[in-house]
């Protein structure tokens, strides 16, 4: 005699669905998130949204899943973040290989045009100006005070530096003046000015902190002649500029 096959009967699974759902219902009073209820109670995302979404939380609990939401984004930002730094580096890494060394001819050029974007030039209607060159890069300063000697022949006593900084980092002074005379390679140097800069506490800078070191001022006394000859090559290197194909 041939035996008939029952289907199982569906009252477990039922069951088994109930207690799902109830241990879900009270991970969630307990603070857990969807992520960490998922771990203890393999269902689908949309089978627990539906049985969580008119669970209501304490404000402890609340307070718990907003810091473990904040976490986890602060956790993917910060590997966001690593991730570029790491492509800036290798871009940067295989760029620099295209950078030959650079000929007193190069030198002279790059000083040119350091000057031409950041340097103060003469006006017709105002004469005397000397030279003049500020910013805040130190890369940018070493190159600079290095074409200041090796192109200009400037000597060390002609050549002014002053500080521009917010006046919150007053108290800090001291350290970033020997970080500049440093950068200018004037150890036993002076900065003859600072000038304090009124402080916005709603600043959208994000250079704030102790990195920050203020812009520093390159002045050359009795510079006149050269402040015009510097201008003379920008016009010519802007005359070239229009001669080439």
């Amino acid at each position: 005699m041939e035996k008939v096959q029952h289907a199982p009967c569906s009252c477990y699974a039922t069951y088994m669905k109930h207690a799902a759902k109830e241990r879900a219902v009270q991970l969630r009073k307990e603070g857990k998130t969807y992520q960490e209820i998922r771990t203890l109670v393999p269902v689908s995302k949309s089978t627990l949204s539906l049985w969580l979404r008119e669970v209501g939380l304490a404000k402890q609990q609340a307070q718990r899943i907003t810091a473990k939401k904040r976490a986890a984004q602060r956790k993917g930002a910060d590997a966001k973040h690593e991730q570029r730094l790491q492509r800036m580096a290798a871009v940067f890494a295989e760029a620099k290989k295209d950078v030959p060394k650079l000929s007193r001819h190069d030198l002279w050029l790059c000083g040119v045009l350091l000057y031409w974007g950041e340097g103060s030039k003469e006006k017709l209607y105002r004469g005397g100006q000397q030279i003049d060159f500020g910013n805040t890069d130190p890369a940018m300063i070493r190159l600079f005070i290095l074409w200041l000697r090796r192109i200009m022949h400037v000597p060390d006593e002609l050549i002014d530096l002053s500080i521009y900084i917010h006046e919150s980092h007053r108290t800090h002074i001291d350290h970033i003046s020997r970080f500049w005379l440093a950068i200018a390679d004037m150890p036993h140097g002076i900065i003859k000015y600072v000038h304090y800069k009124k402080h916005r506490v709603a600043t959208k800078r994000h250079n704030t902190r102790e990195e920050y070191r203020g812009t520093l001022r390159i002045r050359v006394r009795k510079s006149i002649a050269l402040q015009r000859k510097i201008q003379g090559w920008i016009y010519g290197i802007t005359e070239a500029l229009g001669r080439t194909k």
